[in-house]
């Protein structure tokens, strides 16, 4: 026979067993040295779409500054950092020239609207619902292997993946 504390009990384990189970289904994080890389993502292509554009959450958890230097994409001929703004009522793209500075205990978001990865000489379409594997590198800290998860064409951010 249970009481209503052994209920209550069992209650409170199963729900902060679920709860730590979505948590670590929507927390997809990697990490080099003081880098701390958030929800990669990237929006799937249409067939015949040459490029594609990447985003996350990168963290200099350190006390020293570091620059986004390169990274890549099996699917594409090319890796760039892009940042878009608005200048007026017009917005413009352009490549940052010699990496990104992630300065520490900064936290840069990367976003359709503001900086982002752009993957060039796409050899074959992204398609929503797939993983693909990447890497980053950085001036200081060195390569990491990431997974970017594909969401819908017009995704604005990343969706809460439950396995």
């Amino acid at each position: 026979m249970y009481t209503n504390t052994s209920r209550l009990q069992r209650f409170a384990m199963s729900a902060t067993f679920l709860l730590s189970m979505s948590v670590v289904a929507a927390a997809q994080q990697f990490k080099v040295n003081s880098i701390v890389i958030e929800q990669p993502w990237i929006r799937a292509t249409p067939a015949g779409a040459k490029v594609a554009g990447g985003y996350m959450t990168i963290t200099n958890t350190g006390s020293e500054p570091d620059r986004l230097i390169g990274g890549a994409l099996p699917q594409a001929g090319r890796f760039a950092v892009h940042e878009m703004k608005m200048d007026g009522n017009v917005m413009h793209m352009h490549e940052v020239q010699g990496g990104l500075e992630i300065k520490p205990g900064q936290k840069i978001e990367f976003n359709p609207s503001g900086y982002h990865v752009m993957f060039t000489q796409l050899r074959e379409p992204l398609k929503q619902g797939d993983t693909v594997k990447g890497q980053l590198r950085f001036e200081k800290a060195g390569s990491v292997d990431i997974e970017y998860r594909v969401e819908g064409l017009g995704a604005q951010g990343p969706q809460q993946h439950r396995h």
